[in-house]
């Protein structure tokens, strides 16, 4: 085999799993803006903090640090309004705590050394921040216009 050849066959190679890795990050990424609008957009307009489609300012490299503290607090916010709103609110922040400690890692991740750890602990967080605020979209009727007043809540 020609020595020569071996540093572009690597060069090579690299530059696929590289590519991969970038277009498999940003599918996920892609998927998690996709779960975030839809969360938004179950919420009616008068309880909603932000714009649906405004989570995919999360797509756009280094600004997405600075918001997910944006994103995930305004989600959490507008889903304590709802609830507040039809009366089932259950005194939770949710996922507002949650949300701040992903953001916090996720900006801590670029930090060098400590950015291995606090990336693994943003990416244990971001999981468990989805599944609670998905859990909390289920919550919200399907059939609930975005400008309806929710209806009151059954008395006992």
């Amino acid at each position: 085999m020609n020595s020569s050849l071996f540093p572009a066959a690597f060069a090579g190679t690299m530059l696929i799993i590289v590519g991969c890795v970038l277009v498999v990050s940003l599918a996920i990424l892609a998927f998690i803006c996709w779960l975030l609008m839809g969360c938004f957009e179950r919420i009616p307009l008068a309880h909603r903090k932000m714009e649906p489609g405004l989570v995919w300012l999360l797509m756009i490299p280094c600004f997405n640090i600075v918001w997910n503290f944006f994103v995930y607090l305004r989600l959490s916010e507008s889903y304590k309004a709802y609830f507040a709103a039809v009366g089932r609110d259950d005194g939770s922040d949710y996922g507002r705590g949650l949300g701040l400690a992903y953001a916090i890692c996720a900006v801590c991740g670029i930090i060098p050394y400590l950015g291995i750890l606090a990336s693994l602990a943003s990416l244990v967080l971001l999981i468990i921040l989805l599944v609670k605020l998905t859990g909390y979209k289920n919550l919200i009727p399907a059939g609930v216009p975005g400008d309806a007043t929710p209806p009151p809540p059954p008395s006992a």
